[in-house]
């Protein structure tokens, strides 16, 4: 396609590499960081893409002047400052890179959690006060804790993931079914009220989810908990939240979003403060951060190329005419074991594999002289990593361009279970045969196991 008539208009400042890559497919590119919405809207009309972050809400207005958009980029997670619903019926593209910044939301939100139930924000400040209180700042410990992770895709994933070493029960709810994988078990809302020490919210904000966690919400949980909110800020009545902090039913709060926000998450609100977040400022079993947990140098680059690859992507299609490949090869075996950790010692010693927690790791070259890595992993009996398959094991095929093989095998009426995600050794996708059985599909990095 010719992309010289593709004019994209800039709104936001993002890394280098957005603008330079789509120079480099042969877009035109203009950028604007600074005029209102309102002149903005007086010459939208000549672009047929938008890049932005959120620096305003995109509505039916905008929308009705942007006469020849063919896409918006929104370089983020969420698609919530955009009529999106409108833009649709428009034929609009609406792209967004909830991958690009998964990775450090999770981490933030261990941070936080670590250091709320370890009290290291009290301690810091009291030993740089002159004090060494060892007694006062004694701390809970995450083994053996049960956490509850409402809103299961990208971002509850990778808290998740991060969760593995800590020996703690993860449980997860959706909207969505099949969403569990090893990492959490996908259970109901009223279930994981019943069991949660530690609740993590990582959904979208929708109106189902606007001011969902109120008082009766956090009174539905059986046991006092503690609250880590990266998601957004709108989903808390922060009122409600307070309440709960002084009962004792929330033993702390990490929040990196606040329902008081401005849309563009810049600032927060003008004239006096609320009386709720007055005493989030002075409560010290409060962690507050200022909407940064996928706010990283390395997702600042990351969300950039996310976006670059989603718009080539409308641009320059996969030849549909072309013979797409399906399975390359075996990417793993995986099986259920009754002491997966015992098991993987074993075959190191008697048989020479070289093993690390996860299995093993076989190395070959494919016909062009690449090499590839096919792994081996005895999963926990009770995993619900094969779910919905009942069988013992579960196998892993490695493709080469898993979206376009995922999009394909839901044309011909095969099964996808959940989305496919994406870490840095590769893309993975699920899916059943005939007989219910689940298969892992990858499309691999193989130089992130050497």
């Amino acid at each position: 396609m010719n992309t010289k008539n593709i004019k994209i208009l800039h709104l936001d400042s993002n890394h280098p590499l957005l603008w330079e890559q789509l120079e480099k497919l042969g877009f035109e590119n203009h950028q604007d960081y600074t005029s209102s919405k309102e002149e903005i809207e007086a010459k939208i009309y000549d672009y047929q893409g938008i890049v932005i972050r959120s620096r305003f809400k995109i509505n039916q207005t905008f929308l009705d002047k942007a006469t020849n958009l063919q896409f918006i980029a929104r370089v983020g997670a969420g698609l919530e400052s955009i009529d999106c619903e409108y833009a649709i019926s428009k034929n609009i593209h609406l792209i967004a890179a909830p991958e690009g910044n998964s990775n450090a939301v999770g981490e933030h939100a261990v941070g936080m959690l670590l250091s709320l139930m370890n009290k290291l924000n009290q301690a810091n400040q009291s030993v740089k006060n002159g004090n060494w209180l060892r007694e006062g700042h004694r701390g809970h410990e995450l083994e053996g804790k049960t956490v509850g992770i409402i809103g299961y895709g990208n971002m509850g994933k990778s808290f998740a993931k991060k969760l593995k070493g800590f020996d703690v029960k993860v449980l997860c709810c959706d909207i969505l079914p099949n969403v569990g994988d090893q990492n959490a078990k996908q259970v109901t809302l009223e279930e994981l009220q019943q069991k949660t020490d530690v609740l993590s919210l990582h959904i979208p904000w929708t109106p189902e989810t606007d001011k969902m966690v109120n008082e009766q919400f956090i009174n539905a949980f059986v046991k006092p908990f503690w609250f880590i909110n990266t998601a957004r800020g709108k989903s808390v009545i922060t009122a409600d939240l307070v309440k709960a902090l002084q009962s004792g039913k929330i033993l702390g709060a990490g929040l990196d979003v606040l329902e008081y926000e401005k849309l563009s998450f810049e600032k927060l609100f003008e004239g006096e403060k609320p009386e709720a977040f007055t005493y989030l400022l002075e409560a010290e079993n409060v962690l507050l951060s200022p909407h940064i947990a996928g706010w990283t140098f390395e997702s600042h680059q990351k969300l950039a190329q996310v976006i670059v690859d989603k718009i080539k992507k409308i641009y320059f299609p996969i030849d549909e005419t072309a013979e797409l490949k399906r399975v390359t090869g075996i990417g793993g075996f995986f099986f259920k074991a009754n002491d997966s950790k015992r098991l993987v010692e074993w075959y190191g010693k008697h048989l020479g594999l070289k093993t690390d927690q996860y299995g093993s790791t076989f190395w070959w070259k494919d016909k062009e002289g690449n090499d590839c890595s096919t792994q081996w992993s005895p999963f926990a009996a009770d995993t619900t990593y094969f779910s919905p398959s009942e069988k013992q094991f579960m196998q892993n095929f490695r493709v080469e361009n898993l979206e376009a093989l995922l999009e394909k095998l839901k044309q011909e009426g095969v099964t996808i279970v959940g989305d496919f995600e994406t870490y840095d050794y590769g893309k993975f996708g699920w899916i059943l045969d005939p007989e219910g059985n689940k298969i892992e599909l990858w499309e691999p990095i193989d130089s992130a196991f050497q």
